[in-house]
């Protein structure tokens, strides 16, 4: 019996964060170590992973751009800390919440965050529960933006690894965010929540930190070394510092424990959804006083040709006479021979140039010119010449400096062969472009370089509706 009343007796803080763990091969996505993995228990600020995570897929599909200023509601302002400090009524742009929201892990800019993109936090709460099924975190729930303490706002330390994974391998763009030590917020520089496990633990790059009482100290860690990257978990921690320890110790078991080479299994990225209204009533808000109605909730399948503009002349091109599996072919036996990461232009369009109609004329077309000027024998083309093209558009984009990346590859030859197919498949839009392979510590960027502002989004968009990965890199990056 006196045991019994001991039991009862125990103050409830000493169970209210039970321990759980997990560690992943981030490369393979094979599980190294589990343990109460699949326990549902609160993810406190891991949550913002989530939020985040949502908020690139936002900004990649233009619903909202780094630069939009968001206004500061009134709930938004009031969260409690860790926060910015964010004034209700004030402005301030998406990209400085981004940082506050990953660096410092600030809830009134994760709540902010939500607003900008849904319009509110019970709204994005549901975004975030659709993406988090799409990714196959299937016993999370989110009731809001930040992650404090709210009745069934549950994870699992599998689920949290999952989503640290795609952050790391769908917008890699973005992470570097999870590893800066300081960062510009805006209205004041922010320090990132766990810089002793940064600056401890060789190789850790990110990704989050969390914690609230009935959570404990939780902890979702990537570290890479020697091409090999471990992501691991913790929920429960009893402080900060036995928590870190603690994760220490689980990624160290994990480079124990995984092979040095193994194939990279990349996962796959959910379609894009939009902004999904009621299940009878799917729309998209398109702008101030209409809306876009979806014919279902599910990801472009078709890039639709622009309309042509009044006016403007069309000239019907030659079908080419050699066929797509000859131009594949010759582009990946170009392949074989590219060395450099710079190599010019015109060298890197010579398999192409084997394999396709004769070059396009000298002399073009101008649309805007009027007819008498269009039959003169300078702007007439050559009969045997088989391709006619006519220039519609002049860009105004300031330049030639933008380019796209269509991934990022565990070898060069990877990265090149998907560049050279990538330029097979989308000719149109990618002719002219210089490919081009930088290489990182977490392997091969494909890159397209040398283009203007609107033919790089018109790539992007177009790639994107062929569930090829594509986001545009600016001239400042």
């Amino acid at each position: 019996m006196a045991t019994i009343w001991m039991m009862v007796i125990v103050p409830l803080s000493a169970v209210a964060a039970p321990y759980a763990a997990l560690v992943m091969d981030a490369r393979s996505g094979e599980v190294l170590h589990s343990r109460n993995a699949d326990t549902r228990l609160h993810p406190a600020s891991l949550t913002k992973m989530m939020t985040l995570y949502v908020v690139f897929e936002a900004v990649e599909n233009g619903e909202i751009t780094l630069d939009t200023p968001v206004r500061i509601s009134k709930h938004a302002a009031s969260e409690p800390p860790s926060k910015l400090g964010l004034r209700s009524g004030s402005t301030i742009k998406l990209r400085y919440l981004i940082r506050a929201a990953a660096v410092k892990s600030a809830n009134d800019a994760a709540t902010a965050l939500g607003e900008a993109i849904e319009g509110s936090e019970a709204a994005f709460a549901r975004r975030m529960n659709r993406t988090a099924k799409a990714l196959g975190m299937t016993r999370t729930t989110f009731k809001n933006a930040h992650g404090l303490t709210e009745n069934g706002h549950l994870s699992t330390a599998r689920d949290m690894t999952l989503l640290g994974r795609h952050l790391f391998y769908d917008y890699p763009e973005y992470y570097n965010l999870f590893s800066r030590v300081t960062a510009d917020a805006g209205i004041k520089k922010v320090y990132h929540t766990n810089r002793r496990l940064l600056g401890d633990y060789r190789g850790a790059d990110g990704i989050k930190t969390g914690y609230t009482r009935a959570a404990g100290f939780n902890l979702t860690a990537s570290a890479e070394r020697g091409g090999e990257r471990i992501i691991a978990t913790v929920f429960g921690g009893r402080s900060t510092a036995s928590r870190n320890a603690k994760v220490a110790e689980l990624l160290d078991l994990g480079f124990r424990q995984a092979p040095s080479r193994v194939a990279v299994n990349r996962p796959s990225k959910p379609a894009y959804m939009g902004k999904i209204g009621p299940a009878d009533n799917h729309s998209v808000p398109g702008g101030k006083g209409r809306t876009v109605r979806l014919a279902s909730a599910a990801a472009v399948k078709k890039s639709l040709r622009p309309q042509r503009r009044p006016g403007e002349a069309v000239v019907a091109q030659a079908a080419p006479t050699v066929g797509k599996e000859d131009i594949e072919k010759a582009l990946l036996a170009a392949a074989e021979t590219i060395t450099e990461d710079a190599t010019p232009p015109a060298a890197q369009g010579s398999a192409l140039a084997t394999a396709t109609p004769k070059a396009r004329p000298k002399d073009l077309v101008l649309a805007s010119v009027d007819a008498k000027a269009q039959t003169t024998p300078k702007a007439k083309e050559p009969a045997s010449d088989p391709v006619q093209k006519v220039v519609t558009r002049i860009s105004t984009s300031g330049g030639r400096h933008w380019g796209i990346n269509v991934g990022r590859y565990p070898s060069e030859y990877k990265a090149r062969k998907v560049l050279l197919k990538t330029a097979l498949n989308e000719m149109e839009t990618l002719d002219g472009s210089l490919r081009k392979v930088v290489k990182r510590s977490t392997g091969f960027e494909a890159n397209f370089m040398g283009m203007t502002r609107e033919s790089a989004d018109l790539a992007c968009r177009r790639l994107q509706a062929k569930q090829i990965t594509c986001f545009m890199i600016d001239p400042g990056a």
